[in-house]
């Protein structure tokens, strides 16, 4: 189950996602977070589109604002829709999906009592839904195998502020209560995501060579221009979500630390940092990455 809010790389993840035999994803849920909610789920929609799985996911809104202060979006990194402009149609009378009618926080309480200790839920966006679910029903979070989140940096510098990374400054609150929630949780921080990123080199001749729908999205999603070997003036994408993706195929691509998690949730110059703490419940937190090795499972699954 991977809960998400999509933009670039979380489009990248779920593709990963889909097109991985180790994974059966059952359900994908939006929060607010790269882009307002409503443009958030009209771009699972999208992505599911393009990826026409055939188990058809149930999908489902979730929150449309943090548990505490105001949204802020990145839509300078993601573009205005989140997908940098890219055109999917949405096919109609094919939906890849079938569609919930409660919210996130309830579907996923659901799920994980309907398959428990089975169900190991994804989290690429703010935690908005995930503390929301543990306030309707932490009991049936308690049956989730294991929750895999996106978020944080802990040895390294923030991509928001210099202390605080975008999924966790999105909604601390909501960060602070689930990782603080003792469930079985592995944390995927910019400390591992910023050593992953597509590269002029892997875009050409991995990436391009593959000419299918999957490596042309990639190709204009995230603006790549041969001619300058640039994406939209950057000189590299980090695949931040897809990462987290890749820890459930494949744990043995990260090293762990088990450590005590704390969140800054007053406002300041430290709001959204996460801090290494003496108390608290530990969690997996990742450190080191096999940088190649997931490269390779990444392009691997883009076939």
């Amino acid at each position: 189950m991977i809960d998400c809010d999509v933009g670039v790389d979380d489009a990248l993840a779920l593709i990963l996602a889909f097109h991985s035999p180790e994974l059966k994803v059952e359900a994908v849920t939006g929060v607010n977070g790269n882009v307002p909610l409503e443009q958030v789920f009209g771009n699972i929609q999208k992505v599911l589109s393009l990826i026409q799985p055939k188990n058809r996911p149930i999908i489902a809104k979730g929150a449309d604002k943090p548990l505490k202060g105001n949204s802020v979006y990145a839509h300078s990194v993601h573009g205005k829709d989140g997908l940098g402009g890219t055109q999917i149609d949405l096919r109609e009378g094919e939906p890849w999906w079938q569609l919930f009618t409660g919210r996130a926080d309830e579907l996923i309480t659901k799920m994980a009592r309907q398959y428990p200790d089975e169900m190991t839920l994804i989290a690429i966006g703010p935690l908005t839904n995930l503390a929301l679910a543990l306030q309707r029903d932490r009991e049936g979070m308690e049956k989730l195998k294991a929750v895999v989140i996106m978020g944080g940096a802990v040895r390294v510098k923030g991509n928001v502020t210099p202390h605080a990374e975008f999924n966790i400054y999105s909604d601390p609150l909501a960060a602070k209560i689930v990782l603080g929630s003792e469930l079985p949780i592995t944390l995927v921080p910019l400390d591992v995501t910023q050593q992953i990123a597509l590269t002029p080199q892997w875009m050409e001749k991995r990436v391009k060579p593959i000419h299918n729908s999957f490596s042309r999205f990639i190709i204009e999603v995230t603006g790549y221009h041969s001619p300058t070997c640039q994406f939209r003036n950057k000189e590299l994408i980090h695949l931040h979500d897809p990462l987290a993706v890749g820890v459930v195929i494949d744990p043995s691509l990260l090293s762990t630390e088990k450590l005590s998690i704390d969140v800054e949730t007053q406002e300041g110059e430290h709001y959204g940092k996460i801090s290494e703490t003496e108390e608290g419940p530990k969690i997996d937190v990742c450190l080191g990455v096999n940088t190649k090795g997931f490269l390779e499972l990444f392009v691997s699954r883009l076939g």
